[in-house]
C-alpha cells in the first residue's frame, strides 16, 4: 500500500499517479503547504510569517551559480547553507549567506521547492511593495535558472504557468511582481528577458494584478 502525501489516504501501489491517491493531489499545493510537482530539497533558512497574515504577492527572481553559469547543483547548495566556497570565487564572497526561496525553476523546467509556502523564505530582503515593508512576510519567492543577459526557456514559462496555477487555488495571491519592482536600484531581477506579457498571458494573470506594468524592466 502507497498513502497519498497530499491527503493521507492509502491505496494499492500503482494505482496512483507516482506517490499520489490522484493527478489532481499531485499537482495541488498540500495542506503543509507543499506542491507535488516539485522536488522537495528542505532549507533551513525560513520562519514562520506573521500570524493571520495572508500571502497576496509572488516575487520573481533569477539566480544562476557560479553567475552566468547555468546547471549543477550549486543553487540548491546554496539555500541548504552547504555551498562549498573552495569551489569558485564568487562562493567565497556568498557562502555564509543564509538566503532562501520558495521554489527554483531549472532552465528544463525542472522545479525545486525549498520552503513550504505556509512559512517564510528569506528571498526579498529589504523591500518596499507601495509602502508596505518586508515584502517576505506576504510573499512567495519563485526563482529562474536564468540571468540579466539570457532570455528565459520556454520549458521555464510552461513550469512557472503550472505552479502559478497550484498557488491562486491555495493562498490569496493578488499580484505579481519582480524582485527589481520592490528593491529597484539594489535588484535588477527576473531582468530585461522575463517576459512579463508572456507569463500574464500563459497564466491568465488579469492586468490589474501586475501592477507595475506588462513591460519588461531594463
Amino acid at each position: 500500500m502507497a498513502q497519498c502525501p497530499h491527503c493521507g489516504l492509502r491505496f494499492p501501489q500503482g494505482e496512483g499517479v507516482g506517490a499520489y491517491c490522484s493527478r489532481e493531489h499531485r499537482s495541488s499545493i498540500d495542506p503543509k503547504g507543499w506542491w507535488g510537482e516539485a522536488e522537495w530539497i528542505k532549507s533551513p533558512n525560513y520562519d514562520a510569517r506573521p500570524e493571520g497574515l495572508p500571502v497576496e504577492l509572488v516575487l520573481m527572481h533569477h539566480i544562476s551559480l557560479p553567475p552566468g553559469q547555468f546547471g549543477g547543483n550549486h543553487i540548491a547548495d546554496f539555500f541548504q547553507n552547504q555551498l562549498d566556497p573552495k569551489v569558485h570565487p564568487y562562493f567565497a564572497e556568498i557562502a555564509d549567506r543564509q538566503v532562501s526561496s520558495h521554489f527554483l525553476i531549472r532552465r528544463d523546467g525542472h522545479v525545486q521547492q525549498f520552503v513550504s509556502t505556509l512559512n517564510r523564505a528569506w528571498h526579498a530582503g529589504v523591500s518596499d511593495y507601495f509602502g508596505r515593508q518586508r515584502c517576505n512576510d506576504f510573499s512567495i519567492g519563485i526563482e529562474l535558472e536564468g540571468s540579466d543577459d539570457v532570455p528565459f526557456g520556454p520549458a521555464q514559462y510552461t513550469a512557472l504557468k503550472e505552479l502559478v496555477a497550484a498557488l491562486q487555488k491555495f493562498h490569496p495571491i493578488s499580484a505579481y511582481a519582480g524582485h527589481s519592482d520592490v528593491a529597484p536600484g539594489r535588484k535588477t531581477d527576473p531582468g530585461i528577458h522575463f517576459e512579463w506579457q508572456r507569463f500574464a498571458q500563459d497564466a491568465n494573470i488579469p492586468t490589474r494584478q501586475l501592477p507595475y506594468g506588462l513591460e519588461n524592466r531594463s
